[in-house]
């Protein structure tokens, strides 16, 4: 079944679709279909905040007792290990300020070389898939959660 995301307003349902087919091309490890997957995606503005939003909820849900520095480790390992096989490009340190950030504890004041939204939009959708692998909801379950959180904090800001 495809989700149309006919109810969200056209800036989030771009993002609703490029992170939809970004995840897909990184679950099938099709680097051809995942550059330009990505592109799109890196083009979607605020496509960032909802990704981190959902690898957040992923993170909660595959760790429902929370995680401790072990945890992230296996978590960027297994993730980096598996898609370096099919895309080279991967950069732990990108994997490791996602999950920081997911976390809540990422300052990028604090980095010398914070990741910019391009190398973002690039590595959320392998951490993404990686986590979606140990679930057993679609993806489009955690991006309506995201979008739901996006627009209770945007309404209490």
């Amino acid at each position: 079944m495809t989700v149309t995301w006919r109810h969200l307003p056209a800036p989030a349902r771009e993002i609703a679709a490029a992170c939809t087919e970004a995840v897909a091309t990184a679950r099938e490890r099709d680097a051809e279909a995942y550059r330009p997957a990505v592109e799109r995606l890196a083009a979607a503005d605020r496509a960032g905040l909802v990704l981190g939003g959902v690898v957040r909820l992923l993170l909660e849900q595959t760790h429902p007792d929370g995680l401790d520095g072990d945890d992230v480790r296996q978590v960027l390992e297994r993730c980096a290990r598996s898609t370096a096989p099919w895309w080279a490009d991967v950069d732990p340190h990108v994997l490791l300020v996602l999950l920081a950030s997911a976390l809540g504890v990422y300052e990028p004041g604090d980095d010398d070389a914070p990741p910019d939204p391009a190398a973002v939009a690039r590595h959320a959708p392998l951490l993404v898939a990686d986590l979606l692998a140990a679930t057993d909801r679609p993806l489009a379950d955690y991006l309506a959660a995201a979008f739901t959180e996006v627009a209770r904090t945007e309404l209490h800001d």
